[in-house]
């Protein structure tokens, strides 16, 4: 009860703040690196919050928090300060695609900290160590279930922003350019999610292999965004 309280609270002011923000400059914390990273890590912290009232889910908290403060830490060294980038397209439509794209994120997010905690806790029984982070961990049938449950919704949300985007694409008569570094890395993030779901189809132990994917989806899609942010020269990258 006291870490949903906390976690809440910290929850309630970090949107406070990225309130603020909106207020003070006109402009939505969804584009620009570290308000888009804010933004990110709000919604993540909300994905927490929900965890923590799901009785033995809500340790999945012990990898979810760290990745929460991590987000938050390099927005902040970075420097929360309003975007001058030109965006592809503004207004509600800009608004609504990043926030289901930010959210399947946050689903991809749970997922990844339930994968982890799977595969260490799988680890742990493999070779019957079953220390105390194998006590504190919930069941491995808990984790995959969380697990499915962040890749469904997260893959749901991402799609939905994808087929925004193509909706306006086609609407205003803008060309979509796969090649373009936001396109590629969306699709990319979008395959993760198809690829995390399509190994359950399979034989065997598809619950390690869900997780595994998980895992290195999630950091591939992180590691890829910040290495395209870095040598993009275009403008309107809409995180």
């Amino acid at each position: 009860m006291i870490a949903f309280v906390l976690a809440a609270a910290g929850v309630a002011v970090h949107a406070l703040a990225l309130a603020r923000f909106a207020a003070e400059y006109g402009q939505l914390p969804l584009n620009g690196l570290a308000p888009s990273l804010s933004t990110v890590a709000l919604i993540v912290g909300l994905g927490l919050v929900a965890t923590l009232g799901l009785g033995e889910g809500r340790r999945v908290g012990i990898v979810l928090v760290p990745v929460v403060i991590l987000l938050q830490a390099v927005a902040v060294s970075l420097g929360i300060e309003p975007s001058q980038e030109l965006l592809d397209f503004q207004g509600a439509w800009f608004a609504f695609h990043v926030t289901l794209a930010f959210a399947g994120l946050g689903g991809l997010a749970v997922a990844f900290a339930s994968g982890l905690l799977y595969l260490v806790q799988l680890h742990e029984l493999n070779t019957k160590r079953m220390g105390r982070l194998f006590q504190f961990t919930p069941p491995l049938a808990t984790l995959d279930r969380l697990g499915r449950i962040g890749l469904v919704a997260g893959f749901i949300t991402f799609t939905l922003s994808l087929v925004l985007a193509w909706v306006w694409t086609i609407n205003f008569g803008q060309a979509s350019d796969l090649w373009n570094a936001k396109v590629f890395w969306s699709v990319m993030s979008w395959f993760v999610f198809v690829a995390a779901l399509g190994v359950r189809a399979g034989g065997g132990v598809k619950e390690r292999r869900s997780a595994l994917v998980s895992v290195v989806g999630f950091s591939f899609i992180v590691f890829s965004y910040l290495g395209l942010r870095l040598v993009s020269s275009q403008g309107g990258f809409f995180l």
